[in-house]
């Protein structure tokens, strides 16, 4: 194992500078400066990931849900199975910026791919994942853990050196890494459902590899940022749609407060407020209607309402579960109960299956509606949670659970999450903006143009907040502009949660130029936060950035830095943390 901690001895130096007499003109400064110099070398030899090379090991996991194991034989670049997998064959293309990885499998369903690099790495290293879909508050640095699943990319960090490796987005895998001491796997789960997919005569990429390596003094947070922008580059990342900026996505939602029990007079008050605080000449605020106005008795005309909210100088949004069936739905067009990974208390969700073309068109025709009532900002939600039956946070190393097939067997199931994120894309159009929510961030980039990447925060409990909107907050803001525009969730302003803690999430918020929309009830907001929304709504109008000081050390950091300042945040209640479970906020409805 390489040593953690190289340093230069004294007989070292003085062997190149004379005896004695260099050592009396060696001072301590020079003398730290370079022990520290050769750490930081060492680190960086360590930290040099070999994963653009051909691996040393491929295995396939052949078969449907009871498959089989089989490691490859190696001739060249390619890999080829035998036994339970014979015509499996992997097919690997190494390059200097990126390496691509194919798949070819005409008679033998394929459940996922491994590949294996062998090499050292010291208990000392410090790792960091990506979620699958929305983080839950729990991301965060972590000293090696051999069966952790780290989804998309893996930052490694050691002796102020981080380097990463991730595969670009948009691609027909779900995969994840794993870090140990003794090397670096990459899982790539093609399957379909919870079964192998059929590719027939297909030749399918499955991953497209790239990795960074950091310079010395450049911290982890900007090696993560260069990292994304590799994952994303050849993507185009649209900063307009028609003439509304995508980076100035800003104004109120009315969930925390009204959380459903919304009503049409509520939804004009919060325009109103919203566009007396926007700066004058600026990028209209949005006005984003949320779940609750499906109730006809109190929302009978959907059209007018976004007119009206139009008319108040707001511009219209709206939230949609697409993807949701209705109990009159034929059940052919309809995904499997079995994919639903439910405690038994409520039933599985019904849900469209996107790879039958009818279920598609229906899915397609939510979007549509919502357009058609003239909303420029379409909000969906549940997806992930409704295709593969379980949150993000359950799922672990297996995005898919139980026993069941999509209706096309011949596509993985990271390739039917984009052939939805497509057609909701062609339903809206291109001047639309659309924010995904319990999304594959990975697969959406270039077709949605910001994503809710943490759980949900809350208007009764502040702990809440904490614990997923600063989290997520911090671990994802690396993707932020790169991927697409990051929404860690509304502020909400309400008379459960303390105006000192919402004020700190105001101004955090704000100071990351990220997504910004607030949750006022109505007798929580007065002057004081009037004034705050205004200097908040003009602070994140300025596309400001701003990155967490001490988030290698916790999972809702305290310091961060911005352009102008340097500010440190309590996020902590005086009576202390909740030391309970907070659950997953939205679950059946």
């Amino acid at each position: 194992m390489p040593n953690t901690r190289p340093g230069l001895s004294r007989r070292d130096l003085l062997k190149g500078a004379g005896g004695t007499s260099a050592a009396l003109l060696l001072s301590q400064p020079s003398r730290i400066a370079a022990q520290n110099a050769a750490a930081s070398g060492a680190a960086e030899a360590i930290l040099r990931l070999p994963v653009l090379s051909r691996p040393d090991i491929v295995v396939v996991h052949a078969g449907d849900l009871d498959g089989s194991r089989v490691e490859l034989s190696r001739s060249g670049t390619d890999w080829t199975g035998s036994g339970s997998a014979t015509g499996a064959l992997i097919h690997f293309v190494p390059g200097e910026r990126q390496s691509s990885i194919f798949l070819e499998s005409p008679a033998t369903p394929i459940q996922r791919v491994h590949l294996r690099w062998q090499c050292r790495f010291p208990s000392a290293v410090r790792v960091l994942g990506d979620a699958w879909e929305r983080s839950y508050g729990d991301l965060q640095w972590m000293p090696l853990q051999a069966e952790r699943a780290l989804p998309w990319y893996a930052l490694l960090h050691l002796q102020e050196r981080t380097a990463g490796v991730g595969v670009k987005t948009g691609t027909a895998s779900f995969a994840f890494w794993q870090i140990d001491p003794s090397g670096i796997s990459l899982w790539l789960d093609v399957r379909n459902g919870s079964n192998g997919v059929r590719l027939g005569n297909r030749q399918l990429e499955i991953a497209t590899i790239v990795e960074y390596s950091g310079d010395a003094g450049e911290n982890a947070f900007a090696t993560a940022k260069v990292l994304c922008r590799r994952m994303a580059e050849g993507t185009r990342v649209p900063i307009t749609r028609g003439n509304l900026p995508v980076r100035a996505i800003y104004g109120s939602n009315d969930w925390y407060y009204a959380y459903g029990k919304n009503t049409p007079d509520g939804i004009l008050r919060d325009a109103d407020l919203v566009t007396s605080v926007a700066a004058a000449g600026g990028p209209k605020p949005f006005t984003v209607i949320d779940d609750g106005y499906q109730d006809r008795s109190r929302f009978p005309d959907m059209a007018k309402l976004a007119a009206n909210i139009r008319g108040r100088g707001a511009v219209p949004g709206i939230w949609i579960r697409p993807l949701r069936a209705v109990p009159t739905t034929p059940g052919n067009l309809l995904l499997p109960n079995a994919r639903w990974k439910g405690d038994g208390s409520e039933p599985p969700p019904l849900a469209y299956d996107p790879t039958i073309p009818e279920s598609l068109e229906a899915i397609a025709a939510v979007a549509a509606q919502a357009c058609g009532w003239g909303f420029d900002l379409i909000k969906h939600d549940f997806t992930t949670f409704e295709l593969l039956g379980q949150w993000g946070s359950q799922m672990g190393a297996s995005p898919a659970r139980g026993n069941w097939y999509l209706n096309d067997r011949s596509l993985t199931n990271a390739e039917v999450v984009t052939l939805l994120y497509r057609r909701i894309r062609s339903s809206c159009g291109e001047d639309r903006i659309i924010l995904g929510c319990n999304t594959v961030g990975h697969l959406s980039v270039g077709l949605f143009d910001a994503s809710r990447t943490g759980d949900d925060v809350s208007g009764r409990q502040w702990e809440r907040t904490r614990r997923t909107g600063v989290n997520t907050l911090a671990f994802r803001l690396p993707q932020h502009r790169t991927f697409f525009s990051v929404d860690a969730d509304c502020v909400p302003l309400t008379r459960d949660i303390p105006w000192p803690m919402s004020r700190q999430w105001l101004q955090a918020v704000a100071n990351s130029g990220t997504v910004m929309l607030v949750s006022p009830e109505p007798d929580a907001v007065g002057k004081e936060q009037r004034d705050a929304l205004r200097n908040a709504f003009q602070r994140s109008l300025q596309t400001p950035e701003s990155e967490p000081l001490d988030w290698l050390d916790s999972r809702t950091p305290a310091e961060w830095r911005s352009a102008t300042e340097t500010q440190t945040y309590d996020w902590i209640m005086r009576e202390g943390e909740d030391p309970f479970p907070i659950g997953i906020q939205r679950g059946m409805d």
